[in-house]
């Protein structure tokens, strides 16, 4: 917040995925604050009621594909992590440790394109 803040950026609006983890009325309260829009799988813990089950359900469904775009990002960050020299930065140059990421995107659709028995 405080970095879009001094950038001159306006966060209103803008959506806030976390996990169900995070899933409390004080982190949707902040986040609403905050101008954003909390996007945020509800979490049941230990709620039996169908009732609240059935409200909170409904309420995400609004949110539901704006979620599932966390998961590109995730499994993306995921691919690159089964790259050793991308998961410890041993480059000091970071154009040299830019040249190793697209090598692994270009490795990771390679494969994606052709399977892993092409190579």
């Amino acid at each position: 917040m405080d970095t879009a803040l001094k950038s001159g950026w306006s966060l209103a609006g803008v959506p806030l995925t976390l996990d169900p983890g995070f899933d409390s009325a004080e982190n949707a309260r902040i986040i609403t604050e905050a101008g954003m829009v909390a996007v945020i799988k509800p979490n049941f813990r230990n709620t039996k009621d169908k009732r609240i089950i059935a409200r909170r359900t409904r309420a995400f469904k609004k949110h539901e594909a704006t979620y599932k775009l966390r998961h590109v990002i995730e499994r993306s960050f995921a691919w690159e992590d089964k790259y050793r020299k991308l998961v410890i930065r041993y480059e000091r140059l970071e154009a040299t440790f830019n040249g190793f990421r697209y090598l692994a995107a270009a490795l990771i659709n390679f494969r994606r394109e052709f399977g892993k028995k092409s190579l």
